[in-house]
């Protein structure tokens, strides 16, 4: 009697066979791998025995290999440093029949964005990039997108493509948190200088715009610059763009950097003598902002979690083709992180590759 109640609660290939609407020698070649059996039979057999419970190991439903793109732009940051040695630790551990290409294209090459959209060399089942919100590469990934393949933006969002997934932080919701800091941070009332590194990325506009909104309704002794400094990540202009603020004469309560560039930063703050009377607040974890935060220059970070943002992403074109059962990104997005000088590693963020 118990082996008969053991039998009915586990479908039984006739079982599976009805459900799917194959036969039982179909079902039989499905589960234990045995002779050749089409793609669509293979989908509807392990549809069907996921849908009734089967507890076994199934099959995967697609042969041969998955083609993966992953586009990021030419960037030596620290960020896109830790994003690229993510990526390097997670291919490690896929299948081998798992194929990420990744291409490094120009920040300022659209057309090259949208051609590595538009035309890869081989059958490509999915995509992540990391690319401007240009109407170039809009309109490359709604042609992708289009025709069913599964695509997700990390670190910042591209608007107007209804089928593109976003792995990345709530970047708004970032830069409110960096007001928030900052209208509690900021020893002196006075000028927020806000720098930020492109205006066509749509995770730096955000983030501006989050923390302007923040402090103009709750910190009025804090009053932003009218203007973002566009840096494009370079510690020169970052370096400029807090000298000619603070040649200004107005006093500087705060500076808010929504890119890279702290180098810079660092360098007018110590050329001035100012550097602890100003609240700084700016994104990404680093071994330089490690080190300027236990010289006490630097407040906090907001990091976004490229390793968590990868994975993230992976995970939901390995989804999309069936590897996977669960898709990361149904739920909300990555969380960010806080650091200060208390919770930063001693140790390096980025390894020695000299």
């Amino acid at each position: 009697m118990a082996t008969g109640e053991r039998r009915k609660k586990t479908p039984r290939f006739v079982e599976i066979a009805a459900a799917a609407g194959v036969s039982a020698s179909t079902v039989d070649r499905v589960l234990n791998e045995r002779g050749s059996v089409s793609a669509a039979a293979r989908e509807k057999v392990v549809t069907a025995a996921k849908r009734l419970g089967v507890p076994r190991l199934l099959p995967q439903t697609r042969h041969g290999l998955i083609h993966l793109d992953v586009l990021l732009p030419v960037n030596d940051t620290p960020f896109f440093r830790r994003l690229g040695f993510a990526l390097q630790r997670l291919m490690e551990m896929l299948d081998r029949r798992i194929v990420v290409h990744r291409a490094f294209l120009p920040e300022h090459r659209n057309d090259l964005f949208a051609k590595a959209i538009r035309q890869p060399p081989y059958r490509r089942q999915g995509l992540i990039l990391a690319a401007p919100d240009t109407e170039q590469v809009r309109a490359a990934l709604l042609d992708a997108t289009s025709g069913g393949e599964a695509a997700v933006a990390v670190v910042t969002n591209i608007g107007g493509v209804p089928a593109l997934q976003y792995a990345g932080i709530d970047n708004y919701r970032a830069g409110r948190t960096a007001g928030y800091l900052i209208g509690h941070l900021a020893q002196n009332s006075g000028r927020v200088v806000i720098l930020s590194s492109r205006t066509d990325y749509q995770g730096h506009v955000d983030r501006t715009a989050g923390c302007r909104d923040v402090l103009a309704r709750f910190a009025p002794r804090l009053v932003c610059d009218v203007r973002t400094v566009e840096t494009y990540d370079d510690p020169d202009r970052c370096f400029l763009g807090v000298a000619s603020a603070l040649r200004d004469g107005e006093p500087i309560a705060a500076i808010y950097n929504s890119g890279a560039g702290s180098p810079g930063v660092e360098a007018a703050l110590r050329k001035y003598g100012i550097g602890r009377d100003i609240c700084w607040v700016t994104h990404e974890m680093s071994d330089d902002h490690r080190q300027y935060m236990q010289s006490g220059l630097l407040d906090v970070v907001i990091d976004q979690d490229p390793d968590n943002q990868i994975m993230a992403a992976l995970q939901h074109l390995l989804f999309k083709c069936g590897v996977v059962e669960h898709d990361p990104l149904a739920g909300e997005r990555v969380d960010f992180r806080l650091y200060f000088a208390e919770n930063s590693r001693q140790t390096p963020y980025l390894p020695d590759i000299r």
